[in-house]
């Protein structure tokens, strides 16, 4: 620390937090020694290795033009932001049922550079559960639902993942990409956004986020304990199963998402008397159930199972909803 002032408050950050959660104080540190010493280059590649192997997948990051869209939600801003980079085509338009389905029937041109897809749409509620065969490049942003399931990571070109919903928090993004489609651009890019200078770098081009992907690596082995993507897959299948039940068994509720699109992470869904939806809301605050508000575009209902969410919060969750549609 520079000044004795950084230091003490370095020193109260370590009190706080020793005070609240004892147990993160010692994670704390190890990380912020890394980041402090800002080139522990063996310390930080120790790190970086050992999260790689946790992932289970060995590539590294990509940077592609921008051809083709697949998108079900905010189509326009992710055309006017593609378009930047090239021309693009939607190939798939959901909104003539105000995206409660997803088309998998795709006009995708023949000389489509890539296909790209968002693998679970958290704001709708759906979610890719086979991923379209296209001889284009395929592109997948599984943000939301990254290590949820074992999957075919093959059948893609590059997949890219922030970390904050199952694998850990916010700051780290996770790209694998096939190297044999790296360096087809034939424009010049800075170095940062060339990933081929990322991964000779292995992955340290610039200081990395060490305690973000310290917080990933912690994630990733617990996954790892828990029996791995299979045993994710049975739990979240679980909790999913329960609460589209509940649902579909309740005159109360109502989901108008395709069931062979409903997704395991993300449960949107309705109050069939929406001017009961604000009691809904109070009751679930009162209760705990924190967070359950749709999103702003969609309105009602939505319930997020991410893999950290155990059986028995959905179960009690299903158990408030119950006792809320016997009173109304």
């Amino acid at each position: 620390y520079k000044t004795q002032k950084q230091y003490k408050k370095a020193g109260d950050l370590y009190a706080v937090l020793y005070r609240k959660h004892p147990n993160t104080l010692s994670y704390l540190y190890d990380a912020t020694y890394m980041y402090v010493m800002a080139r522990e280059l063996d310390k930080a590649l120790k790190l970086l290795t050992e999260a790689e192997k946790a992932i289970g997948l060995n590539e590294d990051i990509v940077k592609q033009k921008q051809s083709i869209f697949l998108a079900q939600n905010k189509v326009d801003k992710a055309v006017k932001e593609a378009s930047l980079f090239g021309p693009v085509k939607v190939v798939s338009d959901t909104a003539d049922k105000k995206h409660t389905y997803i088309n998998k029937v795709l006009d995708i041109p023949s000389n489509a550079t890539y296909l790209h897809i968002t693998t679970n749409n958290t704001v709708e509620g759906t979610q890719w559960h086979s991923y379209p065969q296209t001889s284009a490049l395929l592109i997948g942003d599984m943000s939301s639902d990254i290590f949820c399931r074992p999957t075919n990571f093959k059948q893609f070109d590059l997949i890219y993942a922030g970390a904050q919903k199952n694998m850990g928090a916010a700051g780290v993004t996770m790209v694998v990409v096939k190297k044999d489609i790296l360096g087809k651009t034939n424009r010049k890019i800075p170095a940062i956004l060339d990933y081929r200078k990322h991964i000779e770098a292995g992955s340290l081009l610039n200081t990395p986020p060490v305690f973000s992907i310290y917080v990933s690596l912690l994630t990733l082995r617990w996954i790892e304990a828990q029996g791995g993507l299979a045993a994710m897959e049975k739990l979240n299948l679980a909790k999913a199963n329960l609460l589209y039940n509940t649902i579909d068994s309740s005159t109360a509720f109502h989901c108008p998402i395709a069931k062979e699109d409903r997704s395991i992470m993300n449960a949107v869904f309705f109050l069939t008397d929406t001017s009961k939806e604000e009691a809904f809301l109070a009751l679930c605050k009162k209760e705990g159930m924190i967070g359950v508000k749709g999103y702003r575009t969609v309105g009602g209902i939505r319930v997020s199972m991410y893999n950290a969410l155990p059986y028995s919060s959905v179960e009690a969750f299903c158990n408030m909803m119950k006792s809320f549609a016997e009173k109304i």
